[in-house]
């Protein structure tokens, strides 16, 4: 049985741009010194990106059962396709790194551990949200503007 994949795509890109939201809101509220809220952007944060995870998983799993390949090639120009592959490469080496680093980051603040918590959010903010931003950048270069 086939399973229609095409809203896929969509969704991922829904949940990385409503992560990156999320994000830059809650890092708003801890610099506006509103912790309690700021708190409650990042866990979203993280659930969002955590909920993005498993449907990028479950699509590319999917993707590669119906049809051989788990991924989509890319369909641009020359300079267009540099473009993208630059930023594709980038989102996917940051992708695996970020993990790690937010699991520690929300940890720390978890236990109320702030300092350690500081130290590691001032390279895990810029990072996670660069994911996310970029993520959406591929969607958009791979579905939308170069079918």
């Amino acid at each position: 049985m086939q399973i229609d994949l095409s809203i896929f795509p969509v969704i991922n890109a829904t949940l990385n741009g409503a992560a990156a939201v999320l994000i830059g809101t809650g890092v708003y509220f801890i610099k506006t010194n509103r912790p309690a809220i700021h708190k409650k952007f990042m866990i979203s944060a993280f659930i969002t990106s955590t909920v993005f995870l498993i449907c990028y998983l479950t699509y590319h799993t999917l993707l590669g059962t119906q049809s051989g390949s788990v991924q989509k090639h890319f369909a641009g120009p020359p300079l267009a396709r540099d473009i993208y592959f630059t930023i594709l490469i980038s989102h996917t080496i940051l992708a695996v790194v970020i993990v790690p680093l937010v699991l520690i980051t929300l940890t720390r603040g978890l236990k109320a551990r702030y300092p350690q918590h500081r130290a590691i959010a001032r390279w895990t903010y810029p990072l996670w949200a660069y994911v996310s931003i970029t993520g959406v950048v591929i969607y958009f270069m791979l579905y939308k503007i170069y079918p």
